[in-house]
């Protein structure tokens, strides 16, 4: 028995020693196997299969440092921190380029999983950058990934972070995409969670940011999403797609078609957000959503909620600031407003998206939809394909002034609880929601109605108000009133 001990000991630090993570050095920017490159350095951390790894891109030469990738490049399949180092001293990013294998014109040289389709909103894993696939605990901080048709793929993967980083140019599926998609366009549920994408400035990509097919308990936060005119696919800044539980918060997002779009996800979290110069700020479909405490100015439409075929769907407006819009901002791409004489303002409800029969411009590339499977939306859905009005149709209260009060009219359902929430504007005329005045409880009587008044407002021109009911749908905003 004396030597055991020793024994065992000899064993567990052999296989201590298998386990160890190590660190890879990058200062070859050749696209090769060679030694120091990052292909060598992904092909290396794969072997070793362990926590922890770190892929160390070093400054080599002179700004922009730019590593041209000449082939795809492997998928991560070990938990790793690549990091670009030369972020933390100069804030410069070290590129990982696709143009020298990503051929033809723009959007039209990413095929979708159908290759009749291509650019963005098609299904898609085609022709991604760095690739997150079946591995959790990647950290990406310090690169710059432009020119692929994917700049970063996360697909069935959890516990990742991308931070710190310039995502561009990604003009086929996304900058950073993830995906619960298995292969064959249907979600996987608990795959994709529990991601961390923060601090990334995201530039001309087709969709900025997607989270699709199950990808769930996410958080965004704290990027930039923008588009420029040479952009040309600008669709969504954050695209959700049947994605539940996601947490998106202190975002930028301009010059996008939408600047964010949910596609009959549920219960994600929408909050403080700034959207402006879109043709949408915010695209909506699904149930349970909450859009809270968001800056909404500058666009074609402040908030548009579309009809679909859940008419028990729901979306919670709160506390949203809503301001200067109606805008002629005319942009359409796999999203946005350009339907002729549309109504325009801060809280419109029954815009049509793609999958509306009066829907204007593309639907992404190559796409067709056969037109018995187009929706429409009626004030009285009894027909075949026909949505009714979207969240519930809930009617917005009626306001008027008495005795320098503000009184609220309710018609709505016998015996409910509903949220009265009130919102200010600067100047005559405005019909918006330029400021959050507060919000009051009121319960309808048996046929449905009730009345209550808000205190004396001073210092303002026009009110306006929602209302919220007890399953958590809003309303449009009230015409507003002139305060004397």
């Amino acid at each position: 028995m004396k030597n055991v001990i020793p024994v065992l000991g000899i064993i567990a630090l052999s296989f201590s020693s298998l386990v160890q993570a190590d660190t890879y050095i990058v200062n070859n920017y050749a696209d090769d196997n060679s030694q120091g490159t990052l292909r060598w350095a992904i092909e290396q951390s794969n072997t070793n299969n362990t926590q922890g790894n770190e892929i160390l891109i070093q400054a080599v030469g002179r700004a922009p440092y730019i590593i041209k990738a000449s082939k795809p490049l492997p998928p991560i399949k070990s938990s790793v921190k690549i990091i670009g180092t030369e972020w933390a001293k100069t804030g410069e990013y070290i590129a990982i380029d696709g143009s020298q294998y990503i051929k033809g014109e723009g959007a039209k040289a990413c095929p979708g999983a159908n290759p009749k389709q291509y650019g963005t909103n098609v299904r898609t894993t085609t022709l991604p950058g760095l690739v997150i696939q079946d591995v959790d605990d990647v950290t990406l901080k310090g690169l710059g990934i432009h020119r692929f048709c994917i700049g970063v793929l996360i697909n069935r993967s959890s516990n990742n972070l991308v931070q710190h980083n310039r995502i561009s140019n990604n003009y086929g599926g996304s900058g950073v995409m993830l995906t619960g998609d298995d292969g064959q366009g249907n979600p996987t549920s608990t795959t994709t969670i529990n991601n961390k994408v923060l601090d990334n400035l995201f530039i001309d990509n087709g969709d900025g940011l997607e989270l699709t097919r199950g990808a769930a308990f996410n958080l965004v936060a704290n990027n930039v999403f923008t588009s420029t005119k040479s952009n040309p696919e600008p669709s969504q800044g954050v695209e959700i797609l049947w994605g539940n539980d996601n947490t998106v918060v202190g975002n930028k997002f301009e010059n996008y078609s939408d600047g964010l779009q949910i596609n009959w996800g549920k219960r994600n979290y929408i909050a403080y957000n700034e959207l402006t110069n879109n043709s949408i700020g915010f695209n909506l479909s699904g149930d349970g959503n909450i859009i809270d405490s968001n800056k909404v100015h500058g666009n074609r439409i402040g908030i548009a909620i579309r009809s679909e075929k859940d008419s028990s769907a729901r979306t919670t407006l709160t506390k949203n600031l809503i301001w200067d819009n109606s805008k002629d901002i005319k942009r359409c791409e796999a999203g946005g407003s350009c339907v002729l004489n549309q109504n325009l303002g801060a809280i419109i409800f029954g815009v049509p998206g793609l999958e509306h029969a009066d829907f204007i411009g593309s639907r992404g590339g190559g796409v067709v939809i056969e037109g018995a499977n187009l929706q429409k939306t009626c004030a009285k859905s009894d027909k075949d394909n026909c949505n009714s009005i979207p969240n519930q149709a809930i009617q917005t209260p009626e306001l008027s002034v008495s005795k320098g009060d503000i009184v609220a009219e309710i018609k709505a359902q016998p015996n409910q609880r509903y949220q009265l929430e009130f919102f200010a504007n600067s100047r005559a005329g405005f019909q918006e929601a330029e400021q959050y005045l507060g919000s009051k409880m009121v319960v309808t009587n048996a046929r449905g109605k009730a009345k209550v008044s808000w205190k004396t407002i001073t210092g303002v021109a026009t009110v306006t108000a929602t209302l919220t009911n007890h399953l958590g749908a809003t309303s449009e905003l009230s015409p507003a009133v002139v305060v004397p």
